[in-house]
């Protein structure tokens, strides 16, 4: 299987220090602010959601598939929460909010199938330190 790669530099202290963070097809800021606070840039976090949207985007549309009701469309926003606890800062819940147009599947169906997606895709399943994974999912 293919392995994926990722690089990030950092200059500096916690507090005053900055870096990038590059993938294949995107290189980007990120410093202190723009991940405690609201600062230009970018932080693992929201890259971490781009990542979980995508692949239950993916994965969503491969289960609909199998179960005989392929997609025509999928957007999924992921909402990633870090809060501080007595052992420093922690990803403590990841809310995916789904909207897809899938023809002729039930709303019960739809529901069952983007719920056993949510426990079944590659970074839900690799995430599995996070207390709470949810997942709400609307028909469009």
């Amino acid at each position: 299987m293919a392995v994926r790669k990722a690089s990030a530099k950092w200059i500096g202290t916690l507090q005053d220090g900055n870096g990038t963070m590059k993938m294949n097809a995107w290189e980007g800021p990120y410093s202190f602010s723009s991940r405690f606070e609201e600062g230009d840039g970018t932080n693992p976090e929201e890259l971490l959601a781009a990542a979980h949207a995508g692949c239950f985007s993916m994965a969503l549309s491969g289960s609909l598939g199998r179960a005989g009701f392929p997609a025509t469309s999928i957007n999924t926003e992921a909402r990633v929460h870090l809060t501080k606890q007595e052992a420093g800062f922690r990803v403590s819940k990841i809310e995916l909010a789904t909207e897809a147009s899938v023809p002729n599947i039930s709303d019960e169906e739809f529901q069952k199938v983007a719920e056993a997606t949510k426990d079944s895709c590659p970074i839900s399943v690799a995430l599995g330190a996070v207390p709470e994974i949810t997942v709400t999912a609307k028909l469009v």
